[in-house]
């Protein structure tokens, strides 16, 4: 697998980088169209085609040090997954790295979130997405894509949901609504960003379903929903949480790639470079 940035960016060993790009190949549980576990791949691929210097911030954030991990490829049941990634994910944050999670569909978030709940007493998982992911348990396992939210919610602070504009009845229970921001509500407020950010933990730990954008930005996903949000929404939203608060670690899911269209690939892994510009021009 190549790694984030390609050759360009591949400047440091793993003791001397800032951020660390763990893959996690997996599609062990979604339900409608396959092909995440080709997702971290393909946004590796086109994270080499980027231009490094970032227009907004005026910097080269990969001279902090980007280091691409071998993939998670513990595959024999989500569980296992899931613990593999916490385990890995554990082992950065004791190195005092940035963790990027790549994904995969949703479900390799979880494992990222519990190592997350054991190293901070407090923090906030903020979600952006389509699906607001609170069941607790789907077709047979709790650790499915679909339950990552229920599951984050056990063990973080509180929670943030933006972007929704999916939900089974079956989850309401496990929704805030004070905390979940959808997206025909936020299209008609010009202050949902604000109430959003005003909600969160100092720490905050930011998982990105791709699905969150609408699907004319981002078709390559598993389960596109209409009336999704734009890139330039996603980025302001980004800029808004670090006025006041830590964005201490990233996963970026469900990126089902297309060969006939690259342009989606190329979205994530410049999303991806996009946040990180923007946290290290706090630091």
């Amino acid at each position: 697998m190549e790694k984030y940035g390609g050759a360009e960016c591949d400047i440091t060993d793993y003791k001397h980088a800032s951020v660390v790009f763990l893959p996690v190949p997996y599609d062990g549980t979604s339900t409608w169209i396959k092909g995440a576990d080709k997702g971290p791949e393909a946004l590796l691929s086109a994270s080499a085609n980027m231009e490094f210097y970032d227009i907004e911030t005026g910097s080269e954030v990969f001279r902090r040090g980007f280091f691409t991990l071998a993939p998670v490829l513990e595959a024999s049941s989500p569980e296992a997954m899931a613990a593999e990634v916490e385990r890995r994910i554990s082992v950065l944050l004791d190195d005092g790295k940035f963790p990027v999670l790549i994904g995969g569909e949703h479900s390799v978030s979880i494992g990222a979130i519990q190592a997350f709940a054991k190293y901070y007493d407090e923090f906030t998982v903020l979600q952006l997405d389509a699906h607001s992911d609170m069941r607790d348990e789907y077709e047979g396992s709790s650790y499915n894509h679909a339950c990552v939210m229920a599951r984050a919610k056990e063990v973080a602070t509180n929670c943030t949901q933006v972007g929704i504009r999916s939900t089974g009845a079956e989850e309401l229970h496990n929704i805030d609504p004070q905390r979940i921001f959808h997206a025909h509500r936020i299209k008609k407020s010009s202050l949902w960003m604000q109430d959003a950010a005003a909600q969160l933990c100092r720490n905050v730990y930011l998982t990105i379903d791709l699905d969150v954008f609408d699907p004319a930005y981002m078709p390559s996903t598993g389960t596109p929903e209409p009336d999704g949000l734009a890139y330039r929404d996603v980025l302001d939203f980004v800029k808004e949480v670090l006025r006041d608060h830590d964005i201490v670690g990233l996963d970026v899911v469900e990126l089902c790639p297309c060969a006939e269209n690259k342009a989606p690939d190329f979205l994530a892994a410049k999303l991806i470079y996009q946040i990180l510009s923007l946290i290290y021009e706090k630091k």
